[in-house]
């Protein structure tokens, strides 16, 4: 078959417009968040119930002590600094941490 006979409507073409579409054909829905909307693993985690309030907090903390330091992998005596940093105290008697 020749492009001559054919004068429907150019398949690839149709195709390439529908997958530009941000629309959910299912839904309807957006699917894209559009720029900066994007959440993190974290806070993604953090919505969908795998973490407390306080878990997440204190990731954040770690988060924004390595931006503001520029390290990647804080040391064990920085991570202590960060929760001290937070308001966190001893109080308590120290359990095993079997315990905890």
């Amino acid at each position: 078959m020749t492009s001559d006979n054919y004068s429907g409507p150019d398949r690839r073409t149709t195709q390439r417009k529908e997958r530009r579409q941000a629309t959910d054909r299912r839904s309807g829905m957006e699917r894209r968040r559009g720029p900066g909307r994007r959440r993190s693993d974290t806070r993604r985690s953090a919505e969908e119930g795998e973490m407390n309030e306080e878990q997440f907090a204190f990731i954040q903390a770690v988060n924004e002590y390595k931006r503001v330091n520029g390290k990647p992998f804080p040391t064990w005596t920085e991570v202590l600094d960060i929760v001290l940093a937070m308001g966190y105290r001893k109080v308590a008697e120290p359990k095993n941490i079997g315990e905890v």
